[in-house]
């Protein structure tokens, strides 16, 4: 891997790696980058997905990296890790806060202490955090830190909103009275004096949206984690339009509006509401839907918000509110705009209710033309060879120009960019460390639900390999009846299931108590990292392809059809060979691992497009025959090898 990075980065092609868990790939990477980096002057950016990873670099990786580096050449490159504005304190939030902001939020000077001393309400809670976010930003200011979140006292995020800012509401360093000790000034300036800049996939993504404006000058990127790629990239480019939000950002410009446009503002939210309950929750048809009316309200009543506000004499809070609108005003007419390359749409939320969103079509257009054309870049992960090669994935970020690309983002008068994958492999024997037993005989998935029969798969399986169990199901209503299923019939067995406790201390007693089974859906899917005895048994309930009612993922899909592709197999069939590949993943995640990954849906057996989802998934020995999954379930529970 290290040498196909190095070969990469001197002739500039394009490379895509995939690398197995346990090959050590950060170092496969950071090795060659460092050595890049040191001979040849060159600045190169790596972008993670997750702060996990991001914290691992910066910890551990960098430095182990740097070392070796210094050794061989005496040149020790300087590394910076990079995040986005709202991960660092805001000193004008902290110093300059409106006295009633304050006092909504702490109370009169006279109970500060007393928070300290006890805090048994929600708000108590949240100002003692306040207050503790506040000193410790304040001693980071006099230390020359930056204020880095991740580095603060615990907190809550009502609490860091508190001492932190939107992108979009900064006022900017020549504006700000403290932008001499701004820390997110700072902290571009150790990135702009570094070789090796850390950052994450989103401000990799505002970067590429922006021109260049968020990441420093650089020459190559690496991005691991590339599976998340684009649902990362795709959220950064996406945003949400409400109600709540249009009310809540008009109170907030009251003060420097008149009564009638203050009005005029409140109202319009109202209209929104009204529009959004009438529309069915799909993608937006056409400039002739009544909800986009309720759009270009929205727009011409911001767009003159925004001309009344922000005079010479306005002073910072009228240009964070200022600010705050013309987002709103941004997002409106982008949904009214019902542009052919984004999908606007109507969707719902459990608390808040009804919201518009509006998502890019595809992001291969944004990679290809504000990244990929401009530097050399390598993508890497555990799983990027997608139904058994690397076209998906590369077509995925623009690398790839066929029947199956999503046109209406590369144009196809654009030359074709160079690029090669290589898979490097894993350390582990797959065949012999781990069974896939694939059910041919359980009903297939319907409308209504997990079915009695899967439910005593479930139990029986769980029960042969002695709890050590990860279920990963594809909605939290099936998740949360296998887990009564299981409670009920394995008496002495501990179930968890997403939903009981924060996911954070379910995960912590999974693999403190290795009896123990945790069942959840997607956030389980990906990232939980659980090596040893505490799972043996990996089961996945159904093939997770996207919601068939998910409106983005329709528009793609019809899309690439519309393209004379197969808008199913480049879209749904890719979503779900991804995350199987990830689920499965979670089993074996050192050399002395065993077990068995159960998938009990049996389209993966004799569905057409099983084949396809299948050569993703690590190469374990396969079984249809559940007896064999049983026993060998079992030897591992007596303490024997499978």
């Amino acid at each position: 891997m290290a040498d196909a990075v190095a070969e990469s980065l001197a002739t500039g092609q394009h490379l895509l790696v995939q690398a197995g868990t346990g090959t050590g790939k950060s170092l496969g990477y950071l090795v060659p980058a460092l050595l890049r980096a040191a001979g040849a002057s060159e600045r190169i950016v790596i972008a993670t997905a997750t702060l996990a990873l991001q914290a691992q670099l910066a910890n551990t990786d960098i430095p182990r990296a740097l070392d070796a580096v210094e050794k061989v050449t005496g040149k020790r490159p300087r590394a910076a890790i990079l995040k986005g504005r709202n991960n660092y304190a805001c000193l004008l939030r902290i110093r300059d806060q409106s006295a009633e902001d304050q006092d909504t939020l702490l109370g009169s000077a006279e109970v500060v202490d007393a928070l300290r001393a006890s805090a048994q309400s929600p708000d108590s809670v949240v100002g003692a955090e306040v207050v503790a976010l506040r000193e410790w930003a304040e001693q980071e200011a006099i230390d020359g830190g930056l204020a880095d979140r991740d580095d603060a006292p615990a907190h809550t995020v009502k609490a860091w909103a508190q001492v932190s800012v939107p992108v979009r509401e900064c006022v900017g360093a020549q504006r700000c009275p403290y932008g001499q000790e701004c820390f997110v000034e700072k902290s571009r300036e150790v990135a702009r004096a570094a070789d090796v800049v850390v950052t994450n996939h989103a401000l990799l993504a505002i970067d590429a949206m922006h021109g260049g404006t968020a990441l420093p000058e650089h020459d190559h990127v690496i991005i691991d984690e590339a599976h998340e790629l684009v649902a990362r990239v795709t959220g950064a480019a996406s945003a949400e339009l409400s109600p709540q939000q249009i009310e809540r950002i008009a109170k907030r410009a009251l003060p420097w509006l008149s009564d009638e446009l203050g009005l005029d503002f409140l109202e319009v939210g109202d209209i929104l509401r009204t529009a959004l309950d009438a529309a069915p929750l799909e993608q937006v048809p056409g400039p002739d839907a009544p909800v986009v009316r309720a759009f270009e309200q929205v727009r011409d009543v911001t767009r003159n918000v925004v001309s009344a506000m922000g005079g010479k004499e306005a002073d910072n809070d009228e240009r964070q509110a200022q600010a705050a609108v013309k987002e709103i005003f941004d997002v409106a007419e982008r949904m009214a705009t019902l542009s052919e390359y984004d999908v606007v749409y109507v969707g719902e939320r459990d608390r808040i209710g009804r919201e518009a969103r509006v998502a890019p079509l595809s992001v291969a257009g944004l990679m290809r033309e504000k990244v990929l054309s401009e530097v050399t870049t390598v993508l890497t992960s555990a799983t990027l060879r997608i139904g058994g090669d690397f076209e998906a994935a590369a077509g995925s970020v623009g690398l790839r120009r066929d029947e199956r690309r999503e046109v209406a983002s590369l144009p196809a008068e654009d030359e074709e960019l160079t690029w090669r994958g290589v898979d490097v492999g894993s350390p582990f024997h797959y065949a012999q460390q781990g069974i896939l037993y694939l059910s041919r005989n359980l009903p297939r998935p319907g409308r209504d639900g997990i079915t009695d029969e899967v439910l005593s798969e479930v139990s029986e399986l769980v029960w042969a390999a002695g709890g050590r169990t990860l279920g990963l199901f594809a909605s939290q209503r099936s998740a949360e009846l296998a887990a009564r299923h299981a409670r009920e019939n394995l008496k002495g067995h501990t179930i968890l299931c997403q939903g009981d406790a924060q996911l954070s201390e379910l995960t912590r007693r999974f693999v403190a108590e290795p009896e123990t089974s945790l069942f959840g859906t997607m956030s389980l899917w990906q990232g939980i990292d659980v090596p040893g005895d505490t799972c043996r048994l990996v089961i996945i309930d159904k093939i997770p392809f996207p919601r068939p009612d998910d409106p983005l993922m329709q528009a793609r899909q019809k899309a690439v059809a519309e393209a004379g592709g197969n808008g199913f197999m480049a879209v749904a069939a890719t979503h779900a060979a991804l995350l199987l590949a990830q689920g499965a993943g979670r089993l074996i995640r050192r050399s002395t691992d065993r077990g068995v990954v159960a998938v009990l849906d049996p389209r993966l057996a004799t569905a057409r497009y099983g084949s396809f989802l299948r050569a993703g998934m690590p190469p374990m020995w396969l079984t249809h025959d559940r007896e064999v999954a049983v026993q060998a379930l079992r030897r591992l529970a007596a303490g024997s090898d499978a």
